[in-house]
């Protein structure tokens, strides 16, 4: 996918003084020999082991040298606290920390390192410097164990390298009495991420600059034939014009996204553009998200925002849904598995039809019949339709309180392969716990009704990238006998 991080991850060995500098570097050599041989990409080691201030300075350059955006300080031994966080602190980029466990008894003599020690020391100056690192829930490991700590770390920072690079371009306000989707903007620019709001009458006046552009145009409505097919193509008419849209937005976000690397479209999407339009812009919105640029609905900045957190965790396309009704008893098959939730904890996911066609099965072209009931079918074609494939999922979300606080959620589970009997994009989550997760978080504490949703789990990414971003509210589904605050123990 486009519009997404590449992660250059160097490792720098630091040695206290007081003990050997050679086991350091040796027992980061082995490290490094792991790393090879497990094939894990752009990991680079030090060729300056950290002793001092100097040593860091010298570090410092080759980081910069070599393109370094995320850093591991290995701790070989005790390590000296101030010239490891220094680092850090002038680094300015995501960091983690792990250290190195002893050998065996053999080296509990002359080459005994204490690095466990020093993980204690290193957290107390990483805090007089006011700095976030990751440190894993155990961040003492032997080789084998350090390589898939650095392979999290390197999604967790590829999720922080993109927020602090990335735009939210919209287009227009929010939909009429979408209260939802109107959330203030400060702690968007507190993350360091830039707001660019349009008008929808810049996206249409963009939309008819390239209308001349007839070979471009033709090159996308091919692509889109191809990606359909003949038997999901149900309104061959309108693939000019969603071609049109397409090229339309991707020249915007080329000429748009500025001093930034990275960017990302909340557009609104009803009810003002079909009448304008005369199509939906559902299945362009969907194909520029499964390439690496989200496309929100109804001008959901932080579901936009949300959407390419999602998808720097995971390394897929993600999707954006409503949280949008129950499922019926006589919809679930007889002896259904239900990925250890209950019934109550089933919910199915839709929206109109953003969702990439590689995450669904059986999908084409239809018109959004919500939006028919107020005017003519024949405006509201382009949506994208069909069941969401069942796979992983993670339910993800970043919002700003009415009062600019940044709070946030996140639920593993599943969609499942159950035909939901419905229309749109859409499928059927599982989330263990999601009855009392829905009232005494999502209800409890106001969040909207949109989520992103990643097709894999990335829990465990996405929580330690908004600590490093900053962000300390984070919601998740607690288990049978632990209350959530508010909730009514005697109404279980």
């Amino acid at each position: 996918m486009i519009n997404q991080p590449v992660v250059k991850l160097g490792i720098v060995g630091v040695s206290r003084d007081c003990f050997p500098v050679t086991l350091t570097q040796a027992r980061l050599a082995a490290l490094m020999t792991e790393v090879k041989n497990a094939g894990l990409p752009e990991v680079y080691d030090c060729p300056v082991t950290v002793e001092n201030e100097n040593d860091t300075m010298q570090a410092l350059a080759w980081a910069k040298e070599n393109g370094i955006n995320a850093v591991c300080m290995f701790l070989g031994n005790f390590g000296p606290e101030g010239p490891t966080t220094m680092f850090i602190q002038k680094f300015q980029g995501p960091a983690m920390v792990l250290a190195a466990k002893e050998e065996g008894k053999a080296n509990l003599a002359s080459d005994r390192g204490d690095a466990l020690c020093g993980v204690l020391n290193f957290s107390y100056s990483v805090g007089l410097r006011r700095l976030r690192v990751y440190i894993p829930e155990y961040p003492n490991v032997t080789p084998q164990e350090a390589v898939s700590e650095l392979a999290d770390f390197r999604h967790i920072a590829r999720v922080v390298i993109g927020m602090r690079n990335l735009k939210v371009m919209g287009f227009g306000p929010r939909p009429f009495d979408f209260l939802a989707c109107n959330a203030p903007i400060q702690p968007l620019y507190d993350l360091g991420v830039e707001v660019q709001e349009n008008s929808e009458l810049d996206l249409k006046c963009q939309f008819e600059k390239v209308a001349d552009r007839k070979a471009e145009i033709a090159a996308i409505a091919r692509d889109m034939e191809q990606e359909l097919g003949p038997c999901r193509n149900t309104y061959p008419e309108i693939i000019d014009s969603m071609a049109q849209l397409e090229l339309a937005l991707l020249d915007w976000y080329e000429n748009n996204h500025g001093a930034c690397t990275y960017a990302v479209f909340a557009n609104k999407c009803w009810p003002a553009w079909q009448p304008v339009f005369h199509f939906e812009p559902c299945y362009v919105n969907s194909r520029l998200t499964g390439r690496g640029i989200p496309v929100a609905c109804e001008v959901d900045l932080y579901g936009a925002v949300s959407e390419f957190m999602a998808e720097c965790a995971s390394e897929l396309p993600a999707t954006l849904l409503d949280i949008n009704n129950s499922v019926p008893d006589d919809v679930i098959p007889q002896g259904a598995d239900l990925a250890g939730a209950s019934k109550k904890d089933l919910y199915m996911g839709f929206h109109c039809g953003n969702t990439c066609s590689s995450c669904m099965k059986d999908c084409k072209i239809k018109y959004q019949l919500i939006q028919a009931r107020l005017m003519s079918p024949d405006i509201t074609k382009g949506t994208l339709e069909g069941q969401i494939k069942p796979s992983a999922t993670t339910m993800f979300r970043l919002q700003s309180t009415a009062d600019a606080r940044l709070v946030s959620y996140i639920a593993q589970g599943e969609f499942l392969d159950i035909d939901p009997c419905s229309f749109g994009g859409i499928g059927i989550a599982a989330i263990p716990g999601f009855a009392r997760f829905y009232r005494h978080v999502l209800v409890g504490k106001r969040f909207p009704h949109h989520g992103a949703y990643a097709f894999k789990h990335v829990g465990k990414i996405l929580f330690e990238a908004l600590h490093l971003l900053g962000v300390d509210d984070i919601n998740t589904p607690l288990p049978e006998g632990q209350l959530y605050p508010g909730e009514n123990p005697f109404a279980l």
